[in-house]
């Protein structure tokens, strides 16, 4: 019985020792959510006006390499690794609001269930104003959580077509850039083509 008390304190004392970083966790993490909001905020108004940071950059970097690259041979291995590149990056630059997503609530629980420990031996111990004390900091840290959980998953949604949005743009421009490059058909030249002869 003595072991397993002992190991029981061991617990509780590891439980309350992770309580100061559990609240800093959530605090960093409402102040990240909340420039990210301004940043998306920022990007959205930029978009209503048709202008897409990401896809200005691309566009810069494309045709940097396709100047760079001398030898046609190997010109469309170039763009290729290029667009992937670029693809990769936009797919990475979700990682952040998808972690905010599901480590949000599980800081929140965390700091819900480490204070009622507490509470609960005050309560026993029949100290109450420590009992409510720490019943304020479980409720206000799971509504923290959830709150920057809830409002990353609602930016991650339209982050995603964006980012869809982006990705089929770099393709379309990579074929159409490396076409003229090289001297073959566009693909605009090509859908005409297709018109007049479907007319004739």
């Amino acid at each position: 019985m003595q072991v397993l008390a002992g190991l029981e304190s061991f617990l509780y004392l590891i439980s309350s020792v992770m309580l100061f970083p559990v609240v800093a966790g959530l605090v960093l993490l409402t102040f990240w959510v909340l420039l990210y909001l301004g940043s998306f905020l920022r990007e959205y108004l930029d978009r209503r006006q048709g202008v897409s940071t990401p896809l200005a950059r691309y566009r810069e970097e494309l045709a940097a390499t396709l100047e760079k690259t001398t030898e046609k041979i190997n010109l469309d291995i170039a763009v290729e690794r290029l667009l992937q590149t670029s693809e990769l990056a936009r797919i990475k630059s979700l990682d952040m609001i998808r972690f905010v997503i599901r480590v949000g609530p599980a800081l929140g629980l965390m700091g819900t269930l480490i204070p009622m420990g507490v509470s609960l031996s005050s309560l026993a111990q029949g100290d109450m104003p420590k009992m409510a004390g720490s019943m304020v900091t479980a409720f206000t840290t799971v509504v923290v959580g959830l709150a920057c959980s809830v409002a990353a998953y609602l930016i991650s949604l339209v982050k995603e077509k964006w980012v869809r949005a982006d990705m089929r743009e770099m393709e379309y421009l990579t074929e159409l850039l490396l076409r003229e490059h090289m001297g073959g058909p566009t693909p605009l030249a090509l859908a005409t083509e297709e018109n007049d002869h479907a007319l004739s």
